[in-house]
């Protein structure tokens, strides 16, 4: 599939947070290396440039906090601005920091991806954009279906668009049964139309959750904006939310040691089949 020319495109990447599960690497994962040389952490090719390749031609925006001196430094392109997200307060907190951006910028259409997530393929982007065009959508999502679902949002789905999405929490408790049927994950990567979604962030800004985290071995309670709050307002309101499936692969986040090691694994056999 290919995208209409008619629907300009703008790319915002969420690379603001630190990993706190990344042990023995301090810096952003989005500075990660695809090609590692001395170790896992050093090497070529940071996740950051690879997105920024595989996403559509237009403006990008990066939002940045954790170690944003060193993301600016690797990322520095024609069309990219950089945003600075005040406070770390979860991935809508880091989407209303690009509010700005959004407005100013010449697009019908923005992409929402995440810079610890390198290996989205410029096909699937183009396909994401393809098929909310086809079915006339508000909004579209990368969905997959996980070996292993651990604490990933499910998908409720019907007709090809999404109906509801069950976080972890939730889908847990459910009856066995009722899990099986949940086949779809949601990968945390979207496209909307921007105006509606400049709507509806204002609706995000005034919602926050608290949310208890530990911070420097102390239990606190925060405040975070959640982007799932997103899609069940839109739906509620009778918006379409559709999905394109992508391979596991593409859409696996570096959390730890372990998934970096497999990213870099995979992605070396990508560049050898091309």
């Amino acid at each position: 599939m290919a995208l209409r020319a008619r629907n300009k495109v703008a790319s915002i990447v969420l690379a603001a947070g630190r990993g706190s599960r990344m042990t023995g690497f301090d810096g952003n994962k989005a500075t990660l290396p695809l090609i590692p040389s001395e170790g896992i952490f050093v090497g070529k090719r940071p996740f950051i440039e690879e997105i920024l390749s595989q996403l559509p031609r237009g403006p990008r925006a990066i939002v940045v906090h954790h170690d944003a001196k060193r993301v600016i430094g690797l990322s520095k392109q024609n069309n990219v601005v950089h945003i600075k997200q005040p406070v770390l307060n979860g991935t809508g907190g880091a989407v209303l920091a690009a509010r700005g951006f959004m407005k100013e910028v010449a697009a019908d259409v923005i992409i929402i991806t995440m810079g610890d997530v390198p290996l989205v393929r410029a096909q699937t982007y183009e396909n994401l954009l393809s098929v909310m065009e086809d079915v006339n959508a508000h909004g579209a999502l990368i969905a997959f279906r996980p070996q292993d679902r651990k604490r990933y949002g499910c998908l409720v789905t019907e007709y090809g668009f999404v109906k509801k999405i069950i976080e972890w929490q939730y889908w847990k408790d459910l009856p066995a049964d009722k899990q099986a049927k949940l086949e779809l994950c949601n990968s945390g990567i979207y496209a909307f139309n921007k105006d509606i979604l400049l709507t509806y962030l204002d609706f995000l800004a005034k919602k926050p959750h608290r949310v208890e985290k530990t911070i420097n071995g102390r239990k606190v309670m925060i405040e975070e904006y959640f982007l799932t709050d997103l899609i069940e307002w839109m739906v509620a309101d009778g918006h379409r939310i559709t999905f394109w499936i992508a391979p596991e692969y593409e859409v696996i986040g570096v959390d730890t040691p372990d998934v970096l090691r497999e990213v870099q694994l995979i992605y070396g056999r990508l560049t050898r089949s091309h």
